[in-house]
């Protein structure tokens, strides 16, 4: 198990939900959160084996901004 952490621009509940099923019936993402009281609109996945580039795909597919944080 292991944890990614990403800089987005999901600033509110509507921009969420745009993405929350893709998140959510992903089948390596066990669970997911976002932070909208953070600047950077922290978004932070459990996940089995779910490589950052394909995380920052989705959003960008989706029409958001997602940068993975080290």
């Amino acid at each position: 198990m292991e944890i990614l952490v990403f800089k987005t621009n999901l600033t509110d509940t509507k921009r969420i939900s745009d993405i929350e099923s893709e998140l959510n019936f992903h089948p390596y993402i066990i669970e997911w959160n976002v932070d909208l009281h953070d600047h950077d609109n922290i978004l932070r996945i459990v996940s089995n084996n779910v490589s950052p580039e394909s995380i920052e795909k989705l959003l960008f597919n989706a029409g958001y901004y997602c940068e993975e944080l080290e």
